[in-house]
């Protein structure tokens, strides 16, 4: 369905649009809108019916948006009817009336639609690239992005929605639960949102519902609930109690939570969503152990980012990597500085996996649809927090992330008013800081080209001639300077392709490392990042072996080959010579042993040697190039690899039972060190 009305006279100009496809805003507004929806839905049949009532309190051009599974039936504008009949050959629907200058305007539309079939076989990333209104008896959801409803492109606004179900179905959307009904003729719940948003998601099905009552940090209170599915029920108080141990420590460090709920609701698919009031994770997701003390708080956390303060898309979406370092890398912290470390490790060991061109600057990351961006746009991001308070302090950071949420809250905010903030706070000109992280692709190579002692009066002169890459960056580089018994840390101002620096020690200086604890995103040097998965994975280049010749044992490890790419992959014969691209062999046991026998390469490590149904590892060839093979004792044991290895990318090495992960690890990273002359 295709359509559009023109309105006009002498003071505003007024379009409506229905199109077949979603419109993409260039900008959203902080227009004066309100939405007010019925909406009916049977998962059994998969129909939806809804009507809409959407009030603009500000008269301008304007686009009104409905995806093409979905059809309108009826029409008013003021009080005043539109007919809605099709013309031929599937032209648009076209109403037309003039009216008189209001301040506000009414939009009155019944509409009605099919859902397309759940399938519950979706993965996460298939999920997040096909955004459809899907439906059954196990589970409804409806992305804003399939275009469900009527909705103004573009445009912020605030909602009411009342949700009628059949019997044994439950619903929800993100706002608070104004009133709620059960009866044998079905479930009734209504939901506002008061303030400006960006879309509603909505998601339904057999839920069994807990609540929980909390008190914020200033004793209001917030109604904690989980709508899971029955066979998970058991779960709900886990949850709860983890969800309000989130909200404690969030408050404690930005300021009020701006809602007064907060629901964990469970998927039929393997999903991880997090809306305003709620998340949406999938029900194998939930029953992880690690889930309550990672990606929830994850979750909860983006109430403040993202759902919040809204990110503007148009400067980058600075939210993913804000929420990653406060939570995800916050919980490392808070668990050991080695753990830390290792987090920070992995950032960089991914980012040293990405090819020149798969990377982009920070201003051009809005969602994340591959592993590449979500290398850029969450890990990077969260690396450029990380960096930012090291060069602020822990304080003055703080009390600009308090700053940002008093002032922003649900409001469009940009990267630069994110630096203002920071720069207002700590009274600091952070602009060469965000230009250079935000807008410049790749990352600076570092590397020291000399180290020398000499003894003086005072003690010992040290110079560590530092080099970087070009065009160079601005950065604060710390060196480690080990002397018998101690290390001391310190920092050097590195504005310059080379730079020579000179310190004065008391003490006879032995050896000198670059960055050894991670502080500074960079190129890892070619000797510092062990070699991991990941390099297969996201290299455009990767060639693929599969040695078996049985043809559903090949079938299977060219399906494993393209979900680990995220492509097609590119074939090449196991008797050929292998080319300078990263390469992934997959077989079976003997087939890989006698593979790499004959190439005269490492045999199996001794990590994952015997252990378990399958192995996958990572070696590192001579000419520099990665080398990831995979290795499993049956076709069964292959396939049974295809949903969870994917998600391993930053292992060097791990070993499976079925689909149970029992070994894994990374091979360890070499600093850059020199011996003191």
């Amino acid at each position: 369905m295709t359509g559009y009305a023109l309105f006009r006279n002498s003071c505003c100009l007024f379009i409506v649009c229905f199109f077949t496809q979603l419109a993409v805003a260039a900008t959203i507004k902080h227009g004066e809108i309100d939405y007010d929806m019925t909406v009916r839905i049977d998962p059994i049949t998969r129909s939806i019916e809804g009507k809409s009532i959407v009030t603009v309190k500000k008269p301008r051009e304007l686009t009104l948006t409905l995806g093409s599974p979905f059809e309108v039936t009826q029409v008013t504008i003021d009080g005043h009817a539109l007919g809605a009949g099709r013309e031929q050959n599937n032209q648009p629907y076209t109403w037309q009336i003039p009216f008189t200058f209001r301040q506000q305007h009414q939009f009155e539309i019944h509409w009605r639609g099919q859902l397309a079939q759940l399938d519950a076989s979706l993965d996460h990333q298939q999920t997040l690239g096909r955004p459809i209104a899907v439906s059954s008896e196990v589970g409804t959801f409806l992305p804003d992005a399939s275009g469900w409803y009527p909705r103004i492109a573009g445009e912020l606004a605030r909602y009411k929605v009342r949700l009628e179900l059949p019997a044994g179905q439950r619903g929800l959307v993100a706002g608070r639960l104004v009133e709620e009904s059960e009866s044998e003729q079905g479930y009734r719940a209504v939901f506002e949102f008061p303030f400006p948003s960006e879309g509603i998601d909505l998601m339904a099905g057999p839920y069994a519902i807990e609540t929980q009552m909390h008190q914020n940090i200033n004793h209001r209170p917030i109604q904690l609930r989980t709508y899971f599915h029955p066979q998970i029920k058991n779960l709900s108080h886990d949850y709860l109690q983890a969800v309000k141990r989130y909200l404690e420590m969030y408050e404690a460090w930005i300021g009020e939570y701006p809602y007064t709920e907060f629901s964990v609701v469970s998927s039929p698919t393997p999903t991880g969503f997090g809306m305003p009031t709620l998340t949406y994770l999938g029900i194998d997701v939930l029953q992880l152990p690690f889930i309550r003390d990672t990606s929830l708080g994850h979750e909860v956390l983006h109430n403040w980012w993202g759902n919040g303060v809204y990110p503007d898309y148009a400067s980058g979406n600075w939210s993913e990597g804000l929420t990653t370092f406060m939570a995800d890398y916050a919980y490392k912290e808070q668990e050991s500085s080695e753990a830390a470390r290792e987090m920070r490790l992995g950032w960089l060991r991914d980012f040293a996996a990405l090819q020149p061109g798969q990377d982009a600057p920070l201003t051009a990351f809005t969602s994340r649809t591959h592993s590449a961006s979500k290398i850029v746009g969450y890990n990077k991001a969260a690396m450029l927090f990380f960096m930012l308070r090291d060069h602020l302090g822990e304080a003055v950071f703080r009390l600009s992330i308090q700053g940002l949420w008093g002032v922003q809250r649900f409001k469009m905010t940009s990267w630069q008013q994110l630096q203002k903030m920071f720069e207002m706070v700590s009274g600091k000109n952070l602009q060469p800081f965000f230009t250079q992280w935000l807008e410049r692709s790749g990352a600076p190579s570092i590397h020291m080209s000399q180290v020398k002692s000499i003894p003086v009066d005072a003690g010992h002169e040290l110079t560590i001639t530092l080099n970087q890459s070009v065009p160079a960056y601005d950065l604060r580089v710390p060196v480690a300077i080990q002397s018998e018994g101690k290390t001391d840390m310190h920092w050097f101002d590195l504005h310059q392709q080379q730079q020579t620096f000179a310190l004065t020690l008391p003490e006879k200086p032995l050896s000198v490392s670059l960055d050894p604890d991670l502080r500074l995103f960079r190129q890892l040097a070619p000797n510092e990042a062990p070699p991991i998965l990941r390099e297969v994975m996201v290299n455009s280049a990767t060639e693929t072996v599969l040695l078996s010749d049985h043809a559903e044992t090949r079938k299977t490890a060219e399906t494993l080959a393209s979900k680990l790419q995220q492509r097609a992959p590119r074939i090449i014969s196991a008797n050929q010579s292998l080319s300078s691209a990263p390469t992934l062999i997959i077989g079976l046991q003997p087939e890989i042993d006698a593979w790499l026998a004959a190439r005269n390469l490492s045999p199996r490590p001794d990590e994952i040697q015997a252990k378990g149904s399958a192995q996958a590892w990572t070696l590192a060839r001579s000419d520099g190039a990665s080398l990831a093979l995979v290795s499993a004792q049956d076709a069964a044991s292959l396939e049974a690899l295809i949903r969870p290895l994917p998600h391993y990318g930053r292992q060097s090495y791990i070993a499976f039972d079925g689909r149970q992960a029992i070994e894994k690890g990374v091979w360890p990273m070499r600093v850059q060190k020199v011996m003191v002359e």
